[in-house]
């Protein structure tokens, strides 16, 4: 591999991590509003030992970022266009739905897998909310990269 295509790579990939940076952030932001509303920030603040509503918002942003990020490192490539940014975004917001609060945030509050649970009320709004913030930052990403 040559210097110079190494440095294409490594820009490409650079360029996808902060594309997914940006994306998790827009849409942290409009699913953090959701879940104010919610009143659900103060359980997320709970991951860190809070139940402040203000420590759950940056704690949701930190973990958008993150998320946004490996958004742009797996789907990246495969979303250059609105359309692909979209359609993969929600598919990301899915899958984090089921890691996240099905799976992930119940098992670190000491409450274990909560699939069984998965078609409640407040699960419902929680998939609504993250194919939100999937979709948005799917297409944040693709608008970011066609700048």
């Amino acid at each position: 591999m040559t210097q110079s295509t190494f440095q294409r790579q490594t820009s490409d990939f650079t360029q996808q991590v902060v594309a997914g940076v940006i994306g998790g952030l827009a849409g942290g932001i409009v699913f953090g509003m959701m879940m104010g509303m919610m009143g659900a920030l103060p359980m997320i603040a709970g991951l860190v030992g809070s139940s402040s509503a203000v420590v759950g918002f940056l704690v949701h942003m930190v973990i958008s970022a993150l998320i946004g990020a490996s958004f742009g490192v797996i789907f990246g490539r495969m979303s250059s266009t609105y359309g692909t940014g979209l359609g993969w975004g929600l598919l990301y917001g899915l899958i984090w739905w089921v890691l996240g609060p099905l799976l992930i945030m119940p098992i670190m509050m000491g409450m274990g897998p909560q699939f069984g649970n998965a078609f409640a009320t407040s699960n419902m709004m929680s998939l609504v909310g993250h194919l939100i913030y999937g979709g948005i930052a799917g297409l944040v990403y693709a608008w970011w990269i066609n700048r």
